[in-house]
């Protein structure tokens, strides 16, 4: 399956993973594929990595129903990415769970999203170990990082951001994020070139998290300063803030 725009992304892939040592030889990977472009994105470029990449690797896409459908917001359709994985040649793996329920009803959080990243995390992380697998990779990109930089600053006060590679000891799994040098930019141009399955949001707390404030806050200054989320990337890099210093994650 040929990609259209893929060259760059491939770039870019390719020095998060060599710069950070994110694949070695023999590797199970789960790709954690939400739906979004982030995540289908992902999937496709390591699929396409895989096939030249000097250390072999396989992968297992792993999709969580998280339910919405108990709660009347539409039940997702994941046929599109079975056929994009049938395509790419990895297996699909959809892990039903209530969690839309606990969520939104049992527990009606005012702000889910925390909770609903711990449980999601939780069990994505006992799913790739179930399937055998010794890395799990998100679809986090370069403006993740920077807007997980600032919702720190600002919400806890704290200078921090995830790390592109995290070893979680109580699962003996290591997290990598190989999208880590791509503006999300060149991701919403690469779904839409390549027509991939992008789910609509159907979760009620879509476009209205403290995330989503920081990313229109760092638009606005970006098309006031040109070149911040470069300079704003680069200076939390000199900062050492992307360095694994041991840290052993839960």
């Amino acid at each position: 399956m040929d990609f259209e725009g893929k060259k760059n992304l491939l770039s870019y892939a390719r020095r998060a993973v060599d710069d950070f040592n994110m694949i070695e030889d023999g590797d199970s990977i789960a790709v954690g594929v939400s739906g979004g472009k982030d995540s289908l994105t992902l999937l496709c470029i390591l699929a396409e990595l895989r096939r030249f990449y000097p250390k072999k690797f396989t992968l297992h896409a792993v999709t969580i129903d998280m339910g919405f459908a108990e709660i009347g917001r539409g039940a997702p359709d994941f046929e599109g990415i079975a056929k994009l994985c049938r395509a790419l040649d990895v297996p699909f793996h959809i892990v039903p769970t209530h969690m839309a329920r606990v969520i939104f009803e049992d527990r009606a959080e005012r702000s889910p999203c925390s909770l609903c990243s711990n449980m999601r995390r939780g069990i994505i992380n006992d799913t790739a170990v179930s399937l055998g697998c010794n890395k799990l990779a998100y679809g986090h990109h370069n403006d993740d990082l920077i807007e997980t930089f600032f919702l720190n600053l600002i919400h806890e006060g704290r200078l921090g951001a995830f790390f592109p590679v995290t070893y979680l000891s109580r699962r003996n799994i290591t997290v990598i994020r190989p999208l880590i040098y791509v503006p999300e930019i060149s991701i919403r141009d690469f779904a839409a070139r390549n027509n991939l399955p992008v789910a609509p949001p159907i979760c009620p707390a879509d476009g209205n998290t403290q995330r989503e404030a920081v990313k229109q806050m760092l638009c606005e200054l970006s098309r006031e300063y040109k070149g911040l989320k470069n300079r704003i990337f680069n200076a939390i890099r000199k900062a050492g803030l992307l360095e694994q210093r041991g840290e052993n994650m839960q």
